[in-house]
């Protein structure tokens, strides 16, 4: 293959370098661009086709259903390692040695703690307010309590605001949690670790003593595993944008909070849910269901099956069943919906249609399962998914920072009016 591409317009040629990364992936290098063609931009909505930075954190390749962060596969992580040091490595590049991630686990647990003036703040939220509203405004609320801008070049400087941010989000998301439900706000324990302090926060009454489930416990760490990081979607590169502008860490992660609020990216679990509520309302006919989503003519479509990256398999989805399947069993949950849940995957993993379309259970179908049997509401689904994926958010961050990425300023293609003269008011 030519290391050049080359393009053609109004007959004369343009010459551009073609880069290749580590896993022979091509991209064609068009910095050049407009410079070179005096003005000529390239068009891709949604940017699809284009590749905002180079990135050494996270490898997937939907075509084959790999999923990799910093060359370590997903499934290897999930079965021997926990979500703190997978984090370390993720953020940092390297798995973490003992010495480092003793100082990583100790270094966030002396920062759990807020300023009680943040339950000043929460107040202020009506009862009924969204969790990802009040996350992503607490969040941004955080540099009121440390408006100091954080030097790239201080590695020290850097460490502590990455501790402080891992250490706090958990803390206002169980503080979040706890408003919804009228309850008081529960604080983190040194004694705990981190997954058992999310868990004690959110699930435990002040005048009761936390007992860890260990088969709880480590479904939650598979889980905020599995969304560590996931290449450039919507949240990763609305934080990426952000700190560009050298935007502090808080208010970078407040950024990508509210792009995974969206429908579209972070609420796909519980779109999970509310189908198989549907689906109960309806009389609990899961064939019933079936057939529609078979239906071409009918508008109705599976929750949670198949993957608009993942062209064969979700690899997150095959480690995450065997959790859920733990979870249910160890619970022993009495819920009809799980019932429902439990006899569509059966079908759809049996049923030719889906099959043969590949259209497997993602892993946003079993978060959903997880998250229902743990009694985890389903407007804080999201909430959990930002407490995973904080540390990717964490990682980009600090990868454009340090790699002196410009300020992102994506171009545009005028569609609009053409000069004209203003009417006056009296004319129009």
């Amino acid at each position: 293959m030519s290391d050049i591409a080359t393009l053609e317009i109004d007959g004369k040629k343009y010459e551009f370098p073609l880069v290749k990364g580590t896993e022979n992936e091509i991209a064609i290098d068009l910095k050049s661009l407009r410079a070179a063609t005096r003005g000529i931009i390239t068009l891709d909505p949604g940017y699809k086709n284009t590749g905002s930075c180079e990135s050494a954190i996270t490898f997937l390749d939907g075509d084959k259903g790999i999923l990799r962060y910093r060359g370590y596969a997903i499934d290897e992580l999930a079965k021997k390692s926990n979500f703190l040091e997978v984090s370390y490595l993720v953020i940092f590049g390297e798995l973490p040695t003992k010495k480092e991630l003793s100082k990583f686990e100790t270094t966030i647990k002396s920062h759990t703690m807020l300023n009680e003036e943040m339950k000043d703040i929460l107040d202020g939220f009506p009862k009924n307010a969204h969790p990802m509203g009040m996350l992503s405004s607490l969040t941004g609320a955080l540099t009121a309590f440390d408006p100091n801008a954080v030097d790239i070049n201080d590695e020290e400087g850097v460490y502590q605001a990455i501790c402080k941010t891992m250490a706090k989000i958990p803390t206002i998301a169980a503080w979040v949690h706890s408003k919804n439900l009228g309850k008081p706000m529960n604080y983190p324990h040194y004694d705990f670790d981190y997954i058992e302090n999310i868990l004690q926060m959110m699930f435990t009454n002040r005048n009761e003593r936390y007992t860890t489930n260990e088969v709880v416990a480590e479904a939650l760490d598979n889980l905020l595993i599995l969304h560590v990081d996931h290449e450039q979607n919507c949240s990763t590169s609305t934080v990426r944008i952000v700190g560009s502008s050298h935007a502090g860490l808080f208010a970078s992660i407040s950024s990508g909070v509210s792009a995974l609020w969206g429908p579209l990216h972070g609420g796909a679990n519980q779109a999970v849910i509310e189908m198989l509520e549907a689906i109960i309302a309806d009389g609990g006919d899961v064939d019933k269901f079936i057939n529609k989503a078979k239906d071409k003519s009918d508008p109705f479509r599976l929750m949670g099956f198949g993957h608009r990256v993942y062209k064969n398999f979700d690899p997150r989805a095959l480690i995450i069943k065997k959790s859920a399947d733990a979870v249910l069993k160890e619970l022993d949950v009495n819920d009809p919906l799980l019932k429902v849940a439990k006899h569509l995957e059966e079908v759809a993993l049996s049923d030719p249609y889906f099959v043969d379309r590949k259209l497997f259970p993602n892993v946003d179908f079993y978060s959903g399962i997880i998250y229902r049997a743990l009694g985890v509401p389903v407007e804080m689904f999201t909430v959990m998914f930002a407490i995973g994926r904080l540390p990717g958010w964490i990682a980009q961050w600090r990868e454009m920072r340090l790699r002196k990425e410009p300020i992102g300023r994506p171009r545009q293609l005028y569609i609009g009016e053409t000069e004209r003269a203003f009417k006056p008011l009296d004319k129009r």
